[in-house]
């Protein structure tokens, strides 16, 4: 019991610059092709989506959800971005991963990965197929 003790008892939540390694740790292993479509995607960690996302989503909590790509896919950038045009953006939510970390028996870095590849690869019309090859090869 001791260790459990010692191996536990200082260490705090993970912070959003700690989400915010794991997240970027994922990135720079992910394929090459998938990382093309990540070209110009900002990343942004908060502890929760905004108000307006909440209503805009129509989420009765603010734990339902863990990310959230808001941008244009390729489809919609034809020749490039337009001037003007806000960068394609990923949002991870700290708090929500985190509590979805405490309910499953996953690592919070293949949680984190997981989140990251399905924001971008569902807005690029990638399939759960695709998208599982890729968070394997992370792996």
């Amino acid at each position: 019991m001791d260790g459990a003790w010692r191996q536990w008892a200082t260490r705090m939540a993970p912070s959003l610059a700690d989400i915010e390694a794991l997240a970027e740790d994922a990135l720079v292993r992910l394929p090459d092709t998938f990382r093309a479509l990540c070209r110009g995607v900002v990343l942004k960690i908060d502890d929760f989506p905004d108000d307006e996302t909440l209503e805009e989503m129509e989420l009765e909590s603010p734990f339902d959800l863990l990310g959230l790509f808001r941008g244009h896919g390729l489809a919609q950038l034809g020749a490039g971005p337009q001037s003007g045009q806000m960068p394609n953006m990923v949002y991870l939510y700290r708090r929500p991963i985190l509590d979805y970390w405490a309910e499953h028996e996953e690592t919070l870095g293949a949680i984190v990965t997981h989140v990251l590849v399905h924001e971008i690869g569902h807005h690029f019309g990638l399939s759960d197929e695709d998208m599982e090859a890729i968070e394997r090869a992370v792996e």
